[in-house]
């Protein structure tokens, strides 16, 4: 166990931390599953919806350091490439 003050904040503040970051990765991919579903439909505005919300909570997701860019890069690029198509 921590034996000085800062410490045990310290442990306090990632404990807080990491249940704020475990919900921020769950709802990616979560909206991830959202948009694979809804990809294959025919219904173009609900893709294009789930794409966009996708892309921007991966988006927050880097400005707050949780996802590496270049996998929100490959991410988004995969997106832009279904609408391409």
């Amino acid at each position: 166990m921590a034996n000085t003050k800062s410490t045990r904040k310290s442990i306090r503040k990632t404990a807080t931390r990491t249940v704020r970051n475990r919900s921020v990765r769950s709802e990616i991919k979560t909206l991830q599953k959202k948009f694979e579903a809804v990809r294959d439909g025919d219904d173009k505005e609900a893709t294009k919806n789930a794409a966009s919300a996708l892309i921007s909570a991966l988006d927050k997701a880097v400005k707050r350091g949780l996802v590496h860019k270049n996998k929100v890069a490959r991410k988004k690029s995969s997106c832009a490439k279904f609408f391409a198509a």
